[in-house]
């Protein structure tokens, strides 16, 4: 057999097989024996028909099959000793004339190529990395928040400036149907003043239309997708289910222990504190989160190279359960291309980097992805025997340790990215940060 690669530019090729009599005969010979005594032709009892006549009714499907298996497993190989770093799967050219009984059978399988680049995480960027802080405000609306919270209701015959409202937002024409606690001082002055008076079963048309102070809350109380946000004009109907004032909670020792511990926190100053030094810390999630976004679409847009898109649109209509028309293979190439692009970056910065993921990684991740979740569920304490328990289960899954893994990857990315990026460093305000996240 021969085989070669024929090159079309930097990331497209096509092999070539030609496959001659001697590569397939002494296999078919083998399954034509085989067959003999289980073949059966009218006039003949079984075992007893002739070879010529096994080789006519059998021989063409018995050829097709073994000359397929020999070209699968040359391509297959091939691909190996030329260490070709492929883009999808090979793909046969479609020969509509293709001839079985020739000397000679030609193959043919285009392939892409994943590109060579450089890319320089030193670049100059205009890059922002934040340190969001928790303000007064924001402090003291959660300490208001956590008094509400365990506080005692107080059921309202009608709705007052302070009320707290349990009912549905509909909008049949955007599919709207969500039920939710809110309070009136959440909408803007306009839309909550038209709630004022009212009582269970009123239903208040409202404007989505700067309804929050922050569009965004319209995700929490409407269950809007993000993408509809910006610039929802539309007309809501609130049907009120329920009103109730709130008697704030006592800030006492007994509501500190229960909401950190015994202990933990002991006066006002120790519970600001506290929400500052946990929102804070989530907020850095967020930072990082938006850091790690930003310096991939700055490394996207600035670390030029082609990709072989024609074939990766043939590739994508083959693969899957469901095929693909041309048309959908265009839309999801769309979809996907910049992941793809993202993710041959990621690789060629850790193969750059010398950045290795271990199993021992990937534990301590898990573990304190474990710790901090069961913190959330108030074992601030838990044993290392308890920890290392858990870890051994979620390691166990398959599943879980691919998406752990993929996660410890983006962490040392951006160790790196941080490091080699050098971003400015910015400190906003949460409200500054929302708005520098959206563009608003």
């Amino acid at each position: 057999m021969d085989i070669k690669r024929v090159a079309i530019d930097a990331v497209n090729e096509t092999i070539v097989l030609n496959v001659v009599h001697m590569d397939y005969k002494g296999q078919v010979a083998k399954r034509i024996n085989e067959k003999m005594p289980l073949a059966t032709v009218k006039g003949f009892r079984k075992g007893q028909v002739p070879k010529d006549l096994v080789e006519k009714q059998y021989g063409k499907a018995i050829k097709q099959e073994e000359v397929k298996k020999v070209v699968d497993l040359a391509l297959e190989r091939f691909v190996q000793s030329e260490r070709l770093n492929l883009l999808g799967t090979p793909l046969a050219k479609e020969n509509e004339n293709f001839d079985w009984d020739a000397e000679e059978l030609t193959f043919e399988y285009e392939i892409g190529l994943v590109p060579n680049f450089e890319i320089d995480l030193e670049a100059k960027n205009d890059i922002v990395k934040y340190i969001v802080t928790a303000d007064d405000k924001l402090i003291d609306g959660q300490v208001e928040r956590i008094q509400k919270q365990f506080g005692k209701a107080i059921p309202q015959d009608k709705v007052e400036a302070d009320s707290d409202l349990t009912g549905t937002f509909t909008n049949e024409e955007k599919g709207i149907n969500n039920t939710t606690t809110i309070s009136v001082a959440a909408f803007n002055k306009a839309a909550g003043d038209k709630f004022i008076g009212k009582k269970v079963g009123d239903v208040v048309a409202v404007s989505t239309k700067g309804l929050f102070e922050d569009d965004h809350q319209l995700m929490d109380y409407l269950k809007v997708a993000h993408d509809d946000v910006h610039g929802l004009d539309i007309e809501v109907n609130f049907t009120i289910e329920a009103i109730n004032g709130a008697e704030l909670a006592e800030l006492n020792q007994e509501l500190f222990d229960k909401l950190f511990g015994e202990g933990k926190v002991a006066s006002l100053e120790d519970l600001k504190a506290k929400i500052k030094e946990d929102a804070e810390a989530q907020f850095a999630q967020q930072a990082d989160q938006k850091l790690l976004l930003d310096v991939q679409d700055f490394l996207i847009e600035n670390t030029k190279f082609d990709l072989p898109a024609e074939f990766l649109k043939k590739w994508l209509q083959t693969v899957g359960e469901k095929k693909l028309s041309p048309e959908e293979a265009e839309v999801e190439y769309a979809r996907s291309e910049k992941g793809l692009r993202f993710q041959l970056i990621e690789g060629k910065a850790m193969a750059q980097s010398n950045i290795q993921i271990t199993f021992e990684d990937l534990k301590e991740f898990t573990s304190g992805a474990i710790r901090q979740q069961m913190a959330q569920f108030g074992q601030t304490n838990p044993t290392e025997e308890e920890v290392q328990g858990i870890v051994a289960r979620v390691l166990s899954n398959q599943e879980e340790v691919k998406r752990l893994s993929e996660q410890v990857v983006a962490a040392k990315l951006l160790d790196l990215f941080k490091e080699k990026a050098n971003p400015t460093t910015k400190e906003v305000t949460y409200e500054e940060f929302i708005a520098a996240s959206y563009g608003e």
